[in-house]
Protein backbone atom coordinates (compact mmCIF):
# COMPACT_ATOMS: atom_id res chain seq x y z
CA UNK A 1 0.00 0.00 0.00
CA UNK A 2 1.76 3.23 -1.19
CA UNK A 3 1.55 6.23 0.79
CA UNK A 4 -1.24 8.50 -0.72
CA UNK A 5 -0.20 12.39 -1.37
CA UNK A 6 -2.65 13.35 1.63
CA UNK A 7 -1.01 11.16 4.24
CA UNK A 8 1.51 12.60 6.16
CA UNK A 9 5.04 11.63 6.27
CA UNK A 10 5.62 10.02 10.25
CA UNK A 11 8.70 8.83 12.33
CA UNK A 12 8.54 4.99 14.02
CA UNK A 13 7.81 6.59 17.06
CA UNK A 14 4.26 8.32 16.10
CA UNK A 15 3.40 5.42 13.90
CA UNK A 16 3.75 4.07 17.67
CA UNK A 17 1.61 5.92 19.34
CA UNK A 18 -0.98 6.25 16.60
CA UNK A 19 -1.16 1.95 16.21
CA UNK A 20 -1.22 2.09 20.31
CA UNK A 21 -3.95 5.09 20.07
CA UNK A 22 -5.67 3.09 17.72
CA UNK A 23 -6.19 -0.26 19.24
CA UNK A 24 -6.99 0.68 22.82
CA UNK A 25 -9.94 2.76 21.54
CA UNK A 26 -10.74 -0.16 19.37
CA UNK A 27 -10.82 -2.75 22.85
CA UNK A 28 -11.83 -0.32 24.80
CA UNK A 29 -13.78 2.36 23.47
CA UNK A 30 -11.18 5.28 24.16
CA UNK A 31 -7.38 6.26 24.87
CA UNK A 32 -6.18 8.00 27.76
CA UNK A 33 -2.51 9.11 28.45
CA UNK A 34 -2.28 6.64 31.31
CA UNK A 35 -3.30 3.84 28.70
CA UNK A 36 -0.99 4.91 26.43
CA UNK A 37 1.89 4.82 28.81
CA UNK A 38 1.41 2.21 30.75
CA UNK A 39 1.12 -0.20 26.83
CA UNK A 40 4.40 1.81 26.03
CA UNK A 41 5.73 1.32 29.21
CA UNK A 42 7.23 4.76 29.07
CA UNK A 43 6.64 7.87 31.80
CA UNK A 44 3.02 9.59 31.24
CA UNK A 45 4.79 12.98 30.85
CA UNK A 46 6.46 11.76 27.73
CA UNK A 47 3.14 10.25 26.43
CA UNK A 48 1.67 14.01 27.33
CA UNK A 49 4.36 15.86 25.33
CA UNK A 50 3.73 13.36 22.13
CA UNK A 51 0.00 13.49 22.44
CA UNK A 52 -0.23 17.58 22.00
CA UNK A 53 2.70 17.04 19.15
CA UNK A 54 -0.11 14.85 17.58
CA UNK A 55 -2.55 17.49 18.48
CA UNK A 56 -0.62 20.08 17.18
CA UNK A 57 -0.07 17.79 13.71
CA UNK A 58 -4.10 17.02 13.44
CA UNK A 59 -3.54 13.24 13.78
CA UNK A 60 -5.52 13.48 17.29
CA UNK A 61 -7.78 15.12 19.40
CA UNK A 62 -7.09 15.90 23.05
CA UNK A 63 -8.47 17.31 25.84
CA UNK A 64 -6.65 17.42 29.18
CA UNK A 65 -7.94 14.53 31.38
CA UNK A 66 -9.87 14.11 29.17
CA UNK A 67 -8.00 11.72 26.50
CA UNK A 68 -7.98 11.46 22.66
CA UNK A 69 -9.82 10.36 19.56
CA UNK A 70 -8.35 9.87 16.18
CA UNK A 71 -8.90 12.58 13.63
CA UNK A 72 -9.72 11.63 10.10
CA UNK A 73 -6.02 11.84 9.38
CA UNK A 74 -4.71 10.10 12.18
CA UNK A 75 -6.75 7.33 11.18
CA UNK A 76 -5.65 6.73 7.87
CA UNK A 77 -2.22 6.43 9.88
CA UNK A 78 -3.14 4.26 12.16
CA UNK A 79 -4.98 1.97 9.01
CA UNK A 80 -2.11 2.18 7.39
CA UNK A 81 -0.15 0.85 10.49
CA UNK A 82 -2.35 -1.32 10.72
CA UNK A 83 -2.00 -2.76 7.10
CA UNK A 84 1.90 -3.09 6.98
CA UNK A 85 1.60 -5.19 10.71
CA UNK A 86 -1.15 -7.68 9.09
CA UNK A 87 0.76 -8.36 6.36
CA UNK A 88 4.47 -8.97 7.65
CA UNK A 89 2.69 -10.57 10.06
CA UNK A 90 1.26 -13.06 7.60
CA UNK A 91 3.91 -13.00 5.64
CA UNK A 92 6.07 -14.52 8.60
CA UNK A 93 3.54 -16.95 9.23
CA UNK A 94 3.93 -18.12 5.76
CA UNK A 95 7.42 -18.91 6.14
CA UNK A 96 6.62 -21.20 9.78
CA UNK A 97 7.95 -18.77 12.10
CA UNK A 98 6.56 -19.05 15.92
CA UNK A 99 4.28 -16.53 16.93
CA UNK A 100 6.81 -14.82 19.51
CA UNK A 101 9.42 -14.20 16.91
CA UNK A 102 6.95 -12.83 14.66
CA UNK A 103 5.58 -10.51 16.82
CA UNK A 104 9.40 -9.64 17.90
CA UNK A 105 10.33 -9.08 14.08
CA UNK A 106 7.31 -7.16 12.97
CA UNK A 107 7.92 -4.53 15.61
CA UNK A 108 11.30 -4.12 14.43
CA UNK A 109 10.54 -4.28 10.35
CA UNK A 110 6.81 -2.53 9.90
CA UNK A 111 8.34 1.54 10.21
CA UNK A 112 11.66 0.35 8.17
CA UNK A 113 10.73 -0.94 5.73
CA UNK A 114 9.99 0.89 2.02
CA UNK A 115 6.27 1.46 0.58
CA UNK A 116 8.04 -0.30 -2.90
CA UNK A 117 8.92 -3.40 -0.57
CA UNK A 118 5.10 -3.60 1.06
CA UNK A 119 4.21 -3.91 -2.29
CA UNK A 120 6.37 -6.50 -3.38
CA UNK A 121 5.56 -8.13 0.14
CA UNK A 122 1.84 -7.86 -0.71
CA UNK A 123 2.29 -9.52 -3.97
CA UNK A 124 4.43 -12.48 -2.54
CA UNK A 125 2.15 -12.88 0.45
CA UNK A 126 -1.60 -13.05 -1.74
CA UNK A 127 0.29 -15.48 -4.30
CA UNK A 128 1.42 -17.69 -1.56
CA UNK A 129 -2.42 -17.43 -0.41
CA UNK A 130 -3.51 -18.73 -3.83
CA UNK A 131 -1.33 -21.61 -3.62
CA UNK A 132 -0.44 -23.61 -0.75
CA UNK A 133 1.50 -26.38 -1.69
CA UNK A 134 3.82 -23.31 -2.47
CA UNK A 135 3.58 -21.61 0.83
CA UNK A 136 3.91 -25.38 2.56
CA UNK A 137 6.73 -26.28 0.65
CA UNK A 138 8.77 -22.93 2.16
CA UNK A 139 7.88 -24.08 5.66
CA UNK A 140 9.24 -27.77 4.79
CA UNK A 141 12.57 -25.95 3.84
Amino acid sequence: MANAPSTPRTTAAVEDYLERISELIQTKGYARVVDIAAELKISQASVTTMVQRLDAEGLVNYEKYRGMILTEAGEKVAARIAHRHELLTNFLRHLGLEEKVIAKDVEGMEHHVSAETFAALERLNAHLEANPELRDSLRDA
